[in-house]
């Protein structure tokens, strides 16, 4: 057997992938992988059975579906203002995961920092580590609130980029007008670092409004914004995405992305382009807000602290008044136990922070939420 020294050798199994699999193996209830269990929209199903018989299974440019691209163009600009050049500054992507990486890939270099703002999620660090360049985690405050004083003192000259993720998750968090204005002035001493904006959950937010790096004109040459319309229009399995960025960022990422998967897939990309004719994105929002509004209330007689979730479709919350047991060990006996899998957020952090807080997905039918929040109340 050969010796294989690993790239990644501080990397394990995720623990999404962990806690599935012990929801499975112990028939428990899974609110801890972010993926709806609910029907897709029939109009989109049917789209998609109509496309099946017709000629549209090989390559799509590599760009995107030529369309698509007009109508995310459309999208950007009906939903945040903004003006921008489909074939150059637009690239649908293999799923969200799929654009960070090959953003990361193709704008950082060796030994170059990255900040990434904890709790963070699971696809930031790897491919910064994979460039041999250096993740800064650094945590946000316990209200999930950035600290830009010590976020600014950790940039240097070797900083690069930093990542948010708005709205955030595993919180639920948006940032606000005030945080924007704080992280302009950092990029303002700092010329040379690119922003990434993790939008994916964009259309998923409730009483706050989401602010997007979109809507930024001091950001916008120093930007690159990933959405999913797996998330928004709850088809994860699909794995297409998109990512905007300025036409000379854009050139770099492009280069990365042909020869990672060249083109995607392409029925789904003709499938979303004729949806985006036909659904509202202020639909997605109003839905997630029901089934959030309907999970906090079954919840109410429960020993679980909520936190508030103003976007995505998590739900934190406090076990301080259930147990004092490390958050993953809560978890796994709240599979073994009482039959429920949901996310300890101290795995969001690189220090493992432990602040007794866990992560359940709401995104789920009536009769799952119900089931799932009688065993929470009963413990």
């Amino acid at each position: 057997m050969l010796f294989v020294m690993s790239k990644l050798p501080n990397i394990s199994t995720s623990i999404f992938t962990i806690m599935s699999k012990m929801a499975v193996e112990f028939n428990a209830i899974n609110l801890s992988q972010g993926f709806p269990n609910f029907p897709v929209d029939e109009r989109l199903v049917d789209i998609v059975v109509k496309l099946a018989n017709e000629n549209v299974h090989q390559y799509t440019p590599m760009s995107g579906y030529p369309p698509l691209l007009s109508k995310i163009a459309t999208l950007v600009t009906t939903s945040y203002g903004r003006t921008i050049q489909p074939q150059t500054e637009l690239l649908v992507t293999a799923g969200a995961t799929q654009a960070i990486f090959t953003i990361i890939t193709a704008l950082i270099k060796n030994n170059e920092d990255v900040i990434i703002l904890d709790p963070s999620y699971d696809c930031y660090e790897a491919p910064v580590l994979l460039c041999n360049a250096n993740p800064v985690r650094i945590a946000l405050n316990d209200d999930y609130t950035p600290n830009w004083g010590i976020i600014e003192k950790a940039c240097t000259s070797k900083t690069k980029m930093i990542i948010i993720n708005n709205p955030h998750n595993p919180t639920g968090k948006i940032l606000t007008e005030s945080d924007f204005e704080a992280l302009e002035i950092l990029l303002e001493k700092y010329p040379d670092i690119v922003l990434l904006s993790d939008e994916v959950y964009e259309y998923i937010t409730f009483e706050e409004k989401h602010i997007s790096a979109h809507t930024r004109k001091k950001l916008l040459n120093r930007s690159v914004m990933v959405s999913s319309f797996g998330k928004s229009f709850h088809v994860t399995g699909w794995k297409v995405g998109y990512l905007v960025a300025p036409e000379y960022l854009m050139k770099e990422i492009k280069k990365v992305h042909q020869f990672l998967v060249f083109s995607v897939n392409s029925i789904c990309q003709i499938a979303i382009s004729e949806y985006l004719d036909i659904v509202s994105t202020v639909e997605i929002g109003e839905l997630y807000q029901k089934k959030r509004d309907y999970f906090r209330q079954l919840l109410i007689s429960s020993r679980f602290e909520l936190l508030p979730c103003e976007g995505t479709y998590f739900q934190v919350a406090s076990y301080a008044a259930i147990s004092n047991e490390s958050d993953v060990d809560f978890c796994k006996r709240l599979i073994t136990k009482h039959g429920v899998a949901a996310i300890p957020i101290s795995t969001f952090y690189a220090d493992g922070k432990d602040l007794k807080l866990i992560r359940f997905c709401f995104a789920k039918d009536n009769v799952t939420l119900e089931e799932a929040t009688k065993r929470l109340c009963a413990i």
